[in-house]
């Protein structure tokens, strides 16, 4: 005690009589036995923004589950799908059930207040007073506060609650109290959300996704090779930016770019319709995109503009390679290889024609100079990202609820791969003068991509960090990446399918081995037997069989195709894991069709549960992370009143 007195001075400051110590003793020690709250993981949801919200609101089912569980058979099935597609989307529901009801509106507003209370009752039980509190809208917290804590089954409280109910009708705050009360039910149903990875690219509504991460109370984010590249280009990194830039127009993805940041895509447009005019670039037409599709006259463009800056990112992949020669990359550089006059590329000692020949912005001499004009559209583009408002918060946003990997709850979250050697080892890793493997090379590699952001400019070490941001990107040895190559020329210029292949590294061959997922776990503190490692990256091809439960449930890959350009391979859309009181479950959901439909139909996604672990007996809060930074605070405070009754320190009034 003598030697932690100088902490107990300062902790006295905030409790400094012993019936203030005692009192949040006795606080914390009740929350400690309260069920944990529930976590809800998701992962790759490259822009898929309708499926994503709708997710969110519904909490992967467990809404749905809630109702049914506290409704059973008293509502029909279709009240009961009402009932939750009011809570998923008050607002526009509301618009509808008005309209279908007329005169009748105040009854029903009378009936679905209670049903609604009773929902918001059950979400709200897991959580202290206060907790709910904060979480209350202000303009009606005092009588959500009544209405939560008093029921209409005491014969007491009957005629005081029906009361309320009606005044609410009766004064027209009706449809503003439902929609309060729903939102509280979302957000009091899921007390965190993990997402593993990928936020961007593909799909058309990354930035919305971010924006309503602005606003969602409790997240975080394990960043993905998707996300990096992202955060490489608005870090100033200009291979990161031309990446960014040609899928983006790969997938016709043009609304994150210019509706979402702002970004000019016309110096782009400009270049690449005078180089290519006579070009129809045919090879490097979009993929097709529902939610975005593309007029049949914008085509021609949008492909000229794929080849351009195609051509521009393998010009400046060349120079970073070039000056990073630890990379090891040298073998990717691929122009230099290539004979212009008779159209082919000479590779491993074979030679293979390419399927377009028509190479203009590169001087044979040297493949790897940007043209003037090629020059001055990759400065104009940079200074659009550079000064994008929105896409520096929504950055922001990455760097301050993100990391490369997160240890909660003695469950591992991390996007991608852990480097394995052969025999399933770590594998140590260079990055930037230090070889590292583990825990320390992840520790590193995120010191490294927020130095590449918040480093002053003018700093060398700058440099070096975005280059190694477009590293991760798509290097052998980035555990975002883990495969041999990136095969973009390839796909786009040879039509012999095997150089695109993409050789996945040890850790993909090694996943469903128990062991190496063990020493994995142990080498980031975690020895909890009913641990796990949880992976997006690599779509899980239910169709074909694949499992998301690897090495005995050691590791569960969720990455189930949340994007619609996977699909098709994985044949279902997407997994979330649900992490509750009671255990682990994993969810299978079947393609979103549209909001719109989901509020005029009360169509949910169809989801399919696994209970992958269950206990009787619940999880409470002192059984998680929270609970040990609990436990400790109440041990600090039984240190402070004891140094109180010692005389040691005094009370102050």
């Amino acid at each position: 005690m003598i030697k932690d007195l100088k902490y107990l001075k300062l902790l006295s400051k905030s409790f400094p009589t012993i019936s203030d110590a005692t009192t949040e003793i006795i606080n914390l020690e009740a929350i400690l036995n309260l069920p944990k709250g529930t976590e809800h993981f998701l992962t790759d949801i490259h822009g898929e923004h309708e499926a994503f919200h709708h997710v969110l609101k519904n909490a992967s089912g467990v809404i749905r589950k809630k109702v049914e569980m506290i409704f059973g058979h008293t509502l029909r099935e279709g009240e009961k799908r009402e009932l939750c597609t009011l809570i998923y989307y008050p607002k526009e529901k509301l618009r509808i059930i008005k309209e279908r009801e007329g005169k009748e509106i105040d009854d029903w507003y009378r009936m679905v207040l209670v049903q609604l209370m009773r929902v918001c009752s059950n979400v709200s039980s897991k959580y202290t007073r206060s907790k709910v509190r904060k979480a209350l809208p202000p303009e009606f917290s005092y009588i959500i506060q009544e209405l939560l804590h008093e029921s209409l089954a005491e014969p007491n409280k009957h005629d005081y609650i029906s009361a309320i109910i009606s005044t609410i009708v009766s004064t027209g705050r009706s449809e503003n109290f439902i929609v309060a009360i729903c939102n509280l039910i979302q957000r009091l149903t899921i007390d965190s959300l993990h997402i593993i990875g990928d936020v961007y690219d593909r799909g058309p509504g990354a930035h919305i996704i971010m924006d309503l991460l602005c606003n969602y109370h409790n997240f975080d984010i394990q960043w993905g090779n998707h996300d990096l590249v992202w955060m490489g280009a608005a870090a100033g990194s200009e291979a990161c930016m031309a990446n960014v830039v040609r899928i983006s127009l790969r997938y016709a993805n043009l609304a994150t770019l210019e509706e979402g940041y702002g970004i000019n895509l016309m110096p782009l447009a400009t270049l690449a319709m005078e180089v290519y005019k006579d070009d129809e670039c045919k090879l490097f037409n979009p993929k097709a995109n529902e939610d975005e599709p593309v007029k049949s006259r914008h085509i021609r463009m949008i492909a000229q503009m794929h080849k351009a800056i195609s051509i521009i990112q393998f010009k400046l992949e060349g120079a970073v390679i070039a000056r990073n020669k630890e990379y090891g990359m040298e073998a990717r550089n691929l122009l230099h290889l290539v004979d212009y006059n008779k159209g082919s590329i000479t590779l491993d000692g074979r030679e293979y024609e390419l399927r377009d020949k028509n190479f203009p912005t590169i001087d044979p001499a040297n493949p790897y100079k940007l043209s003037e004009e090629e020059q001055e559209t990759v400065n104009t583009l940079m200074h659009y990202f550079q000064n994008s408002e929105k896409l520096h918060k929504h950055m922001k946003l990455m760097f301050n609820n993100g990391s490369l990997y997160l240890v909660r709850n003695s469950n591992l979250l991390y996007h991608g791969s852990m480097p394995l050697n052969p025999d399933g080892s770590l594998k140590k890793i260079k990055v930037l003068g230090d070889e590292l493997s583990g825990k320390p090379l992840f520790d590193k590699i995120e010191k490294v991509v927020r130095q590449a952001y918040f480093e002053e400019r003018k700093k060398p070490s700058k440099h070096s960090c975005k280059d190694y941001i477009w590293y991760l990107w798509c290097g052998p040895d980035s555990p975002q990446f883990d495969k041999s190559k990136m095969a973009t020329f390839e796909r786009y210029f040879i039509a012999d399918k095997e150089t695109h292949k993409e050789e996945k590294g040890h850790y993909n061959k090694l996943k469903n081995n128990r062991e190496v997922c063990e020493m994995i776990l142990r080498e980031f503190g975690i020895t909890d037997p009913q641990s796990h490692i949880i992976n997006g990256h690599i779509p899980v091809k239910t169709g074909k069989g694949e499992s998301p439960i690897k090495a005995g449930g050691k590791l569960l890959v969720i990455d189930g195709g949340y994007s619609k350009a996977y699909q098709s391979e994985t044949g279902i859309a997407g997994y979330t894991l649900i992490y509750n009181s009671h255990g682990l479950q994993i969810v299978q959901h079947q393609p979103f069709v549209s909001a719109s439909k989901a509020i005029r139909d009360g169509d949910d996604i169809i989801s399919e549960t696994t209970v992958l672990e269950f206990s009787n007996k619940r999880k409470l809060v002192r059984d998680t992370d929270i609970g040990l930074e609990l436990q400790n605070q109440i041990d600090d405070l039984v240190h402070l009143v004891s140094a109180y009754r010692s005389g040691i320190i005094k009370e102050s009034d």
